[in-house]
């Protein structure tokens, strides 16, 4: 496993740390340099939780199609 995989938190995680960001972004008490930090990892744990869903989606259409319940291998 790389370094990256095991850095990324679980989908709950990611979107308890994006809910947080956008609670204090709407807050409006970052400085700037924070802001940017703040979107820039909002956006990479959108895309996190985005992924996580599609994989998600795409089991239980191989489950539908079959009737068991296949893991969703990412190549």
């Amino acid at each position: 496993m790389t370094k990256q995989k095991e850095l990324q938190p679980d989908f709950e995680n990611a979107l308890k740390e994006l809910e947080a960001i956008v609670a204090q972004m709407e807050a409006g008490q970052l400085p700037l340099e924070q802001s940017l930090q703040a979107y820039q990892r909002g956006n990479e744990l959108l895309q996190l939780c985005q992924k996580s869903l599609a994989d998600i989606e795409q089991q239980v259409r191989l489950l539908n199609e079959n009737n068991t319940l296949q893991t969703y291998k990412d190549e």
